[in-house]
């Protein structure tokens, strides 16, 4: 990732509104959720719901896919991938110093980390 695409989806996530989106759609997984239902988890207007979420598209953190009339959002897990490495490549020389990081960085221990919470 170079660093003016970093800018720009970093940018993108200075929203509240934006950054709610996308935290919701990390937690609902791949399977992702439909325009709606993201509107109504966070009492959002749905006009207000679609603009955020053609900007989180537009930046590339979330992917929608269109169902005959609803259009189902779902995080883009690789695009987040590619910020968190971006933030936190040759961190502190190459130590251990992101212990909340360390914590989360496999599949097994993100699911202890969220259950223990």
């Amino acid at each position: 990732m170079e660093i003016k695409d970093a800018a720009l989806v970093l940018s993108a996530l200075g929203h509240e509104a934006r950054l709610s989106i996308f935290r919701l759609l990390v937690e609902a997984g791949p399977a992702g959720l439909n325009a709606g239902a993201i509107s109504n988890a966070l009492a959002m207007p749905p006009a207000s719901a679609s603009f955020h979420l053609s900007h989180l598209s537009r930046v590339g953190l979330i992917q929608g896919l269109r169902t005959h009339r609803f259009i189902h959002y779902s995080a883009n897990f690789s695009g987040m991938d590619e910020l968190i490495a971006f933030l936190t490549r040759n961190c502190c020389q190459g130590e251990s110093c992101l212990p909340l990081t360390a914590a989360c960085d496999t599949r097994e221990k993100r699911r202890v980390h969220i259950a223990n919470d």
